[in-house]
């Protein structure tokens, strides 16, 4: 395994990570987490099942990142996931802050991963797939 095949695996096990953490703690500790569901999602449904499926998405997005496979969607997916927690949690700054750092990890995977032959395909020769 070469350096950009083990900084690839370090970056896709840190965002698996987080995002597998905050669904398994979901269902364990579920008052812990509901309240980052903004008012309007709140009125959709009750909020452990807007949590629990939430879990869920989770759950499926670290596993296809850790797969390694065609992973630009997932990780487009956890980018936009990780900034709206933080965009609709504005006040809870103080402890969100960190899930911009997931949100870069996971960007630069979906930049890593991006199909080929699109304009914005990275300029090393080597792109993971």
């Amino acid at each position: 395994m070469n350096r950009d095949d083990v900084a690839y695996l370090v970056l896709r096990i840190g965002v698996a990570f987080a995002l597998l953490y905050a669904a398994i703690d979901g269902f364990v500790d579920p008052n812990a987490w509901i309240d980052y569901f903004p008012s309007f999602m709140q009125r959709v449904a009750p909020l452990v099942t807007l949590l629990h499926a939430f879990g869920l998405l989770e759950i499926v997005i670290a596993l296809w990142v850790l797969s390694g496979k065609k992973i630009f969607i997932p990780s487009a997916l956890a980018v936009l996931m990780l900034v709206a927690i933080v965009l609709f949690n504005v006040v809870e700054f103080q402890l969100l802050f960190r899930d911009l750092s997931i949100a870069a990890a996971a960007l630069a995977l979906a930049v890593i991963s991006w199909p080929r032959g699109s304009m914005l395909e990275p300029s090393y020769s080597r792109v993971m797939s």
